[in-house]
């Protein structure tokens, strides 16, 4: 069987992006950006629908203090370092993120759909 149910799919979602803590990551390419002013960013999420949940509120980082580079992807982790990669995907734009500038993933713009 390669099919998840609907129950089973909101089950998974739930533990680990609602009832855990999910971080969000920005990434160059495989990357994930290494700055000083950089830090993954806790998110909360939606109760799942149809198999998919998405962020209840603005993710803003850090007004960065140095050139981040270029943000082509978004993983969410289960820890705010370290931790294990849960989900990762292409961001639908990529953003340079230079001195002074500031990443924001707006409310209910990350959505996480299992098929």
């Amino acid at each position: 069987m390669n099919h998840m149910t609907e129950y089973l799919k909101h089950v998974v979602l739930r533990n680990h992006l609602i009832n855990s803590s999910a971080y969000i990551a920005l990434f160059n390419e495989n990357t994930e950006v290494n700055q000083v002013s950089y830090q993954r960013m806790l998110a909360p999420f939606v109760e799942p629908s149809n198999g998919q949940t998405s962020n209840s509120t603005d993710v803003l980082f850090p007004i960065a203090n140095e050139n981040w580079g270029n943000v082509t992807h978004i993983g969410i982790f289960d820890a705010l370092t370290g931790g294990n990669l849960l989900f990762k995907s292409q961001a639908e734009f990529a953003k340079i993120i230079d001195i002074s500038s500031q990443y924001k993933i707006p409310k209910n713009y990350l959505i996480v759909r299992l098929k």
